[in-house]
């Protein structure tokens, strides 16, 4: 009974409305932002590597790689291969381009976040709880927003995470998921307990070894198959508009599934990406924003790409039919749609490699976007605690998390996968619905960032002078942040 009413819950908060409104969003502001993500590219990927940390922020690539830890997840490797599974070929196209659309959303909700950042207890903190209650002015809403954020990032979603790699760690190498369970929480308490400078600090070395190592892996097999390649581009092409007549007749969920998975995967405008971008110490929010935007393209379309190319390329996926029952392709036999189809891909090119490669790369995966799920279910409790003086929510913050991480490892429940995503869906909705409301400061910060540009300087943020409110901290306390950051240097 219960499970049955998740699962209605579920679907209609994961409905085609949510679905389209963030496809809408993102292509809204793609026109309002005159496509930044084009025009900006070159500036992305400078910035990407430059700015500052100091003893409360983290250098603007510390804040991508975190983001990056909570976007590059299952959804890379299984995400992918449901989408294909469900939609065609074709839904990878529609995946690129919600991802192309979502760098606007991105951009706008990051820039938000960097705009009503605090200084709490020595740290920033931000995201999309602080810039609702700072920006729209509506507390009760922002508190909801911290509230569903802290349900699924900080107890739900965490234990089927962990139960991914404990299950692909006990098929590869047999270990035992109670061993596995023991040393995932003992690696995770040694980060959660050295705060944010401590997760960052694995961040930027295990994100880009990960992301990098399985898009190397992914060009060798399309190197050692540079013959099917145009084929394969222009399969996923025609099947997305209903040109490969096997596909036409489920162009519907090409389109659905496409859209779902890379919205699931990337997280524009989930309002997940924000509470990293915040922490980022930098002299102009719209920096930031441009560093979150170009994520979304490693995401989606290098590391969900390299999985697409894998799998169609050797042949290792199935297509069922617009029942989901029958079949279109049948390549996979009655393998269920997920890994397995990667790790078939990778094993079919490095006999006695792919199973073991998947499920390496799955865990480092998935360890990351633990680690992300942490600190944005920390940055909420401290939005909740920020008036008080309560440390003992933090250490209960630490302490559940482990325990639903261990309990996740040996044993989990397909109805905490459903409450998993409603407490995202609930995220979604009220972002989006927020960054709408409140677009306009991001957009003058974006115009006054280029006038900046053009005028040769490099870009200081005055909130007071373009006539942002409630932007406390760049009002009161950079100058201040500054010249602490140069005396300890």
């Amino acid at each position: 009974m219960f499970e049955n009413f998740v699962n209605w819950l579920n679907s209609i908060i994961w409905s085609s409305a949510l679905v389209y409104l963030c496809l809408g969003t993102g292509l809204y502001f793609s026109i309002r932002t005159r496509f930044l993500q084009v025009r900006h590219i070159k500036e992305m990927l400078k910035l990407t590597f430059k700015g500052e940390k100091s003893d409360a922020g983290v250098s603007s690539f510390q804040a991508l790689a975190l983001s990056l830890s909570g976007r590059v997840g299952t959804g890379n490797i299984a995400g992918v291969a449901t989408a294909i599974a469900f939609g065609g070929p074709g839904a990878v196209f529609w995946m690129w381009l919600v991802a192309f659309l979502g760098a606007g959303s991105a951009y706008v909700e990051s820039t938000l976040a960097q705009i009503y950042k605090i200084k709490h207890k020595g740290q920033f903190r931000g995201g999309p709880a602080y810039y609702i209650e700072r920006g729209l002015g509506v507390k009760w809403y922002a508190i909801l927003f911290a509230i569903a954020t802290i349900l699924a990032t900080g107890l739900l979603l965490p234990g089927v995470q962990a139960n991914s790699i404990a299950s692909s760690l006990s098929t590869a190498f047999g270990m035992n998921t109670s061993v596995t369970g023991f040393l995932l929480i003992t690696a995770l308490a040694l980060i959660i307990f050295g705060g944010v400078k401590r997760i960052v600090s694995v961040a930027q070395i295990v994100v880009p070894f990960m992301a990098i190592g399985y898009v190397l892996v992914a060009i060798v097999i399309v190197a050692m198959n540079i013959d099917k390649l145009p084929d394969a581009f222009m399969l996923i092409i025609k099947s997305a508009f209903a040109l490969e007549s096997a596909f036409g007749g489920i162009i519907g969920l090409a389109i659905s599934w496409g859209v779902k998975r890379g919205i699931y995967s990337n997280e524009a405008g989930q309002g997940t990406g924000p509470h990293a971008a915040a922490a980022a110490e930098v002299s102009h929010p719209a920096k930031q924003g441009f560093v979150q935007a170009f994520s979304i393209y490693i995401d989606t379309l290098f590391v969900c790409s390299a999985t697409a190319f894998m799998m169609i390329i050797t042949g290792m996926y199935n297509v069922y039919d617009a029942t989901g029952k029958g079949l279109l392709v049948n390549n996979m036999g009655t393998a269920e749609p997920g890994p397995g189809y990667t790790q078939a891909a990778v094993e079919s090119v490095f006999p006695g490699f792919g199973n073991i490669f998947v499920a390496v790369s799955l865990f480092f995966f998935v360890f990351t976007t633990i680690m992300a799920y942490y600190y944005i279910a920390e940055t909420n409790i401290a939005y909740l605690n920020r008036d008080k003086d309560r440390p003992w929510m933090m250490y209960l913050l630490k302490i559940c998390f482990l325990g639903v991480v261990f309990y996740g490892c040996v044993k989990t429940a397909a109805v905490a996968w459903a409450l998993g995503d409603i407490g995202v869906g609930l995220m979604a909705w009220i972002n989006i619905i927020a960054i709408l409301l409140l677009q306009k400061p991001a957009l003058i910060a974006l115009k006054d960032y280029e006038k900046q540009k053009k005028e040769g300087k490099d870009p200081i943020f005055k909130p007071e002078e373009l006539g942002i409110k409630n932007a406390d901290f760049w009002e009161h306390e950079y100058d201040k942040t500054k010249q602490e950051t140069a005396a300890s240097k």
